[in-house]
């Protein structure tokens, strides 16, 4: 089969190569038309119990979306004309921007901030900055009056500064912008923020300090595009290393080409459906290219050797088809399951991420199995390449001849009991990882970044954060005047206020008990509940619906928790305190349910990766698992090529606990990818080991023979794509540079288990269950 296959395409040479040109030329034309693209509606799991209660009140409790400006007096507090006058414009700069929920925008210049104060009438409730007062008439008394006002309606550490050195201004987004009625452009907006607003109104005498989704998601975008400097040094020394392995500069050229055509086509291909590159996945495409350069090097080795056994070029390109494209085919296609099980979970960006990777692999079966193999076919070869090539073959063979000797059977044993001991540390170390953030801040940026600083300045300042998550708790109609029901979700607040990484809790109990003092002369033995009906409904009634503390019929009474930050530690162990008082204080009349806010959309992203992730490596194992059985029709096989890549996964996790590297959305794909090299290493070494066994020779030549022919490339290729994403380390984007490490560890702790433990284990199983029967070669569809 593989031979008529091969009789066709290297017979239609120039049509083939001629429909590739105009196939290349036109995804080129969309390709240079692809934008990055973000959005928060694509951060969100579908169908999960925190966002479909998010979904459902949305348009009724603000929190999950919000972008927050801080404007800071640089010296001396903010009771000033100058400072006023300023933080007026900026808070009226924010309400025009794009996409801003005009609803939602609080500051002290707005109307929805108000104070209740204890007068001899009783309470009398205001703006915090009376309607009289203006910017044109911000005498000294009026100053006074505002900050008493700010005293009195407790908005220190909420509004303003807990030193009075800051004031703050937040507004909701809004997904689809309602001047445009287009999806929000966040990159866009994000420089808005810091044109319009940062740029306009940092001075001398004040600094400006923005955090929320979007200027984040601007700020990695930024980053981002230092990706193609990397890329380019990665390109330039991966260049370098394939033309020391090759030994010819047209064979580099051939291999570094096809990629970066497979690359063409896969951003054509995006741009053609309507995808574009999410910012915290625009590394993924240069992975895929990491990928075609790997099995590219396989296609060079095999063609070196094919020359320098007296081949010309078309018969060494024609062997290069015939004897790798079953096992890059198969490397590839268990690339493809990998990427394509993501899709399984329901995030739109990780689902994006999942279709812009698959797209990327499946075209490296066209670009490096057929149009390189097709390309080689028009080269020529003198002797002198053959004198390179016979000099830098004999060089590999001594190196190879000493890994060989693992594969002798003591060393054989001494490797897997080590092997065994390892695993067993690596399994145990790796079940201390996490799913999530391991840091306060954004920890897709570098600690030093300016988001990371302005919201380390937020958290010092303010008591309440960017950090919110909201509890729904559904209750019957006029609960908010039902002792029972508010004592039930007063003492809720008070349980959950004392949890470990809460920073506060606001719910209507506690306004209301603050309310009722208010009534009775501020006396604090009257800051509780009342128990009279009507004294409960005097202490309920001067909190607006607007606080987000309840609705008009009072069925909905959520409670505001605001976390010290949001490390998945701190996010854990908030939603189990929540869950723990449900389960401990069930009642039949309220109903609580998980959850709104940032907080409460982390918390269902990190759950779904955590409840998706077993399952879609299962899925992954297993197509290898029936890939290689269909294959080598040999159960010792299918071990062989499993056990060395599960080692080597529990080694990355371990890796991921002991670097503070968290499970996440930017670090998910690399495990994927790794698993798919891992088995790219396993399958070219597996395929001759199978080759040398059919031809009688015992285990250990057929393994020492396997890795004269292949286990160079091997641990070339792994070397070369360590030391090119290695240079992503000094990313300015901490999640590029937790991907470069992290893939430098996989890349070479893949080829260090396919060269140690993967013949170690076929020696040992030859040792303990002799086979009885003689290899054969794969027939049929499957001879190479």
């Amino acid at each position: 089969m593989i031979k008529l296959l091969e009789n066709i395409l290297f017979g239609a040479k120039p049509l083939i190569l001629g429909l590739f040109a105009l196939i290349t030329i036109y995804c080129a034309y969309y390709a240079f038309q692809l934008r990055m693209d973000a959005g928060f509606e694509k951060q969100l799991p579908t169908g999960h119990e925190y966002i479909e209660t998010f979904q459902e009140y949305r348009d009724r409790l603000f929190g999950s979306n919000r972008v927050v400006i801080v404007l800071a007096q640089r010296d001396g507090t903010i009771w000033n004309e100058d400072f006023f006058k300023t933080y007026k414009e900026v808070t009226d700069e924010l309400f025009y921007l794009p996409g801003v929920d005009r609803r939602t925008v609080t500051s002290l210049w707005t109307p929805n901030t108000r104070y209740l104060e204890i007068t001899e009438e009783g309470i009398n409730a205001d703006d915090v900055i009376p309607g009289t007062v203006t910017v044109n008439n911000m005498t000294p008394e009026a100053l006074e009056r505002i900050e008493n006002n700010v005293v009195r309606g407790n908005f220190l550490g909420r509004l303003v500064a807990e030193d009075s050195t800051a004031a703050m201004v937040v507004a909701e987004l809004l997904e689809i912008d309602p001047q445009t009625q287009e999806r929000l452009d966040y990159f866009d907006l994000a420089d808005q923020l810091e044109d319009k607003i940062r740029g306009q109104y940092e001075d001398e005498n004040y600094t400006v300090h923005i955090i929320g989704f979007a200027k984040l998601i601007g700020d990695i975008a930024d980053g981002a595009q230092t990706v193609i400097i990397f890329f380019i040094v990665a390109f330039i020394l991966t260049a370098i290393s394939v033309h020391l392995y090759a030994q010819s500069w047209s064979l580099t050229f051939l291999a570094l080409f096809c990629s970066l055509t497979s690359l063409i086509w896969q951003f054509g291909v995006l741009h053609i459906l309507g995808f574009g590159l999410d910012p915290l996945a625009i590394l993924v495409p240069f992975l895929v290219f990491a990928i075609g350069v790997s099995h590219g090097v396989q296609q060079i080795n095999l063609i070196t050797k094919e020359v320098t056994s007296g081949a010309n070029g078309e018969e060494a390109a024609r062997a290069s088809f015939r004897l790798l494209f079953i096992p890059g085919s198969m490397a590839l296609i268990t690339d493809l399951v990998g990427f394509g099980t993501l899709i399984l979970i329901p995030i739109g960006m990780i689902q994006e991420l999942a279709i812009t990777a698959s797209i990327g692999v499946a075209l490296k079966i066209i670009t490096n199995l057929v149009m390189l193999p097709i390309l080689a076919s028009y080269l020529t070869f003198d002797e002198r390449f053959v004198d390179r090539a016979n000099r830098a073959r004999d060089f590999r063979i001594r190196v190879m001849t000493h890994v060989g000797r693992l594969a002798e059977p003591r060393v054989a044993v001494v490797i897997l009991f080590a092997s065994v001991i390892l695993f067993a540390v690596a399994f145990w170390q790796s079940l201390g990882r996490h799913v999530g953030d391991l840091h306060a801040g954004a920890p897709e940026l570098r600690e030093d970044a300016r988001y990371n600083q302005d919201s380390r300045f937020v958290v010092d300042k303010f008591a309440l954060g960017l950090n919110l998550l909201t509890v729904i708790n559904e209750t019957p109609s006029e609960a908010c005047i039902n002792h029972d029901v508010m004592n039930y979700l007063a003492r809720f607040s008070w349980y959950m206020s004392n949890r470990e990484g809460v920073a506060a809790v606001i719910s209507l109990p506690t306004a209301a008990k603050a309310s009722s003092a208010g009534w009775n002369e501020g006396n604090l033995k009257y800051q509780t509940l009342p128990r009279n009906k009507f004294a409960l409904v005097q202490a309920v009634g001067p909190v607006p619906t607007s606080s987000g503390l309840l609705d008009v019929d009072c069925t909905t009474l959520p409670l505001q928790i605001f976390t010290d930050d949001s490390k998945a530690t701190t996010i854990e162990n908030v939603i189990a305190g929540v869950k723990t008082w449900r389960e401990a204080n069930p009642r039949d009349d309220v109903n609580i349910r998980l959850a709104s806010g940032n907080v409460g959309v982390m918390a269902a992203t990190n759950e779904e990766i955590e409840t998706s992730e077993l399952p879609m490596m299962l899925y992954v194992y297993a197509t290898i698992i029936l890939l290689v059985y269909l294959t080598y029709r040999d159960w010792r096989a299918t071990i062989c090529c499993c056990v060395p890549l599960t080692l080597a996964t529990f080694l990355g996790y371990w890796f991921m606990e002991e670097l503070e590297i968290g499970l996440k959305v930017a670090t998910l794909p690399v495990m994927v990818l790794a698993v798919g090299l891992g088995v790219d290493y396993a399958f070219y070494i597996y395929n001759r080991l199978q080759f040398h066994l059919s031809e009688g020779l015992d285990i250990t030549d057929s393994f020492k023979q396997s890795m004269f022919e292949t286990g160079m490339a091997v641990v070339f290729t792994a070397i070369t794509l360590a030391v090119g994403v290695s240079t992503w380390t000094f990313s300015p984007l901490k999640f590029q540079a937790d991907m470069g490490l992290l893939l430098t560890f996989m890349f070479l702790t893949n080829m260090i288990m396919a060269i140690t433990v993967l013949p170690a284990i076929a020696v040992v199983l030859d040792m303990v269950f002799p086979r009885r029967t003689p290899i054969k070669a794969p027939s049929g569809i499957l001879a190479h």
